[in-house]
């Protein structure tokens, strides 16, 4: 089995959403269209990445930074591939790129049922953060091209 971690470039997008679709804990919104994820590629370079196994697109990891703290999305590897090790050295290879720029810490969002997903963080050593909450707002609505 060869694992090739690469960039996630925008040519990636239609196997990675269907890569998404098909895994369980991963939430899809508007920001995961084509258009929104392309934006935030090109916003992130050198941030995002995917894993092939011979040729065939495993795993993918977004990262987004805001020049002080990273962010992880999307880390979704193929089910029929898991526990080979590819979510591991996506997230290494992501938390690499962030230390090369300067980047102290990251932070992700689990679904609270998603236990698998949770257990999977836990053992790499990140813990939840009981005195944060994640509160959001629309600032923008698809439907209406605008405000809310």
């Amino acid at each position: 089995m060869g694992i090739e971690i690469l960039e996630f470039s925008p040519e990636c997008y239609d196997e990675a959403y269907t890569l998404w679709q098909r895994c369980d804990g991963i939430g899809l919104s508007d920001a995961d269209e084509r258009e929104p994820m392309t934006a935030f590629l090109l916003k992130n370079p050198g941030l995002n990445f995917i894993a092939r196994v011979d040729g065939s697109l495993a795993g993918t990891c977004l990262c987004g930074s805001d020049g002080r703290r990273g962010y992880l999305y999307h880390l979704a590897v193929e089910p029929v591939m898991r526990r080979r090790g590819i979510g591991k050295m996506l997230v290494e290879r992501t938390l690499q790129a962030l230390a090369d720029q300067e980047i102290h810490k990251c932070h992700i969002m689990v679904f609270g049922a998603n236990e698998p997903g949770l257990a999977f963080w836990k053992s790499g050593g990140w813990v939840t953060r009981p005195e944060i909450v994640l509160m959001s707002h629309n600032v923008w609505c698809k439907e209406s091209k605008g405000a809310c």
